[in-house]
């Protein structure tokens, strides 16, 4: 399914979120305070715009997704990709300053096991953050965002997606995740520490932060 949306994943999710990912990627990168020369690893990366955003700290970043043809889409990106399984990551124990994944946690299969993956990989004290679709704080805001979700994104999604059917998907992934203080939860069972969230856009997107 990703394979089929690659090449015009980018826009359609500019476009779906208003240019609100821009701000959002900028909000996870200050949020795990990189510094030059620090491993990072880029973790459902896709095509790579994310990475070039974490990039910009002076952090040797690296992108993962398992979509190959993802990578392939933005292979005219300059930033190190890797091909990988966020239940099997290849990649040593130990070898990150800090972790991230964006809007990829819903699509692991076991998304807990995805998160004590990202832990052995991850250095003792290092930086987890997730930025992922949430809850929306306010009544009216979830109402509204519900109704976008399940009846104007697909519609939206037909004109600038090369698989609209993907984004039924979407919609109903965001629908089915867990709230906030659910997802922290699983987060610390998964052995991260120090757990904590903001949340962005009134809960539309929450960014939780841990240390290993």
């Amino acid at each position: 399914m990703f394979d089929d949306v690659a090449q015009r994943y980018d826009i359609t999710n500019t476009v779906l979120s208003f240019g609100q990912d821009r701000s959002w990627r900028r909000a996870t990168r200050a949020a795990l305070d990189l510094r030059p020369g620090e491993r990072v690893l880029d973790l459902a990366a896709g095509t790579g715009v994310s990475t070039v955003e974490l990039g910009r700290s002076g952090a040797w970043v690296v992108a993962t997704d398992f979509s190959t043809g993802m990578l392939q889409a933005g292979a005219f990106r300059q930033v190190p990709m890797v091909a990988g399984d966020a239940m099997r990551l290849p990649f040593a124990d130990a070898v990150f300053d800090a972790a991230t994944i964006s809007f990829g946690l819903r699509n692991v299969s076991d998304f807990e096991a995805g998160l004590r993956e990202i832990a052995r990989v991850t250095k003792p004290g290092g930086r987890l953050v997730v930025c992922e679709f949430a809850t929306p704080v306010s009544a009216p805001l979830r109402v509204l965002y519900l109704e976008y979700l399940m009846r104007a994104l697909p519609r939206v999604a037909r004109t600038v997606s090369s698989n609209p059917d993907a984004y039924v998907y979407l919609a109903e992934s965001i629908r089915a995740w867990p709230t906030q203080p659910e997802l922290a939860e699983r987060i610390r069972a998964a052995g991260w520490r120090s757990v904590q969230w903001r949340n962005l856009t009134g809960g539309i997107v929450a960014l939780h932060r841990a240390v290993r």
